[in-house]
């Protein structure tokens, strides 16, 4: 008999976090940046997404993920993309 203890979890499992998600049905545009967007603006609309982020209820769940499958683009778990990449650095640099 073949073993499924390998398989990947189903689909729902994995994601089923994202339903209680403050940003959902939210305009994505608040958490993910235009094209060109720099200096003050960029920092305003982070700021308002991390706000959000602060009270969600799957905060932890969210920035997990993200760190996890390393999110290059937008707020997630209440971390923006230069957050993450610095963390995700350093975690590199210690397990070298």
């Amino acid at each position: 008999m073949t073993s499924t203890a390998r398989l990947p979890k189903p689909v729902t499992e994995v994601w089923d976090w994202q339903k209680e998600g403050l940003c959902r049905g939210r305009d994505s545009a608040v958490f993910f940046h235009p094209d060109n967007e720099r200096g003050t603006a960029r920092l305003a609309r982070e700021e308002k997404a991390k706000q959000l982020c602060r009270v969600c209820p799957v905060l932890v769940q969210c920035r997990e993920h993200a760190l996890a499958v390393q999110e290059p683009y937008g707020v997630w778990g209440g971390m923006g993309e230069d957050e993450r990449r610095r963390l995700i650095a350093e975690a590199r640099r210690r397990a070298a």
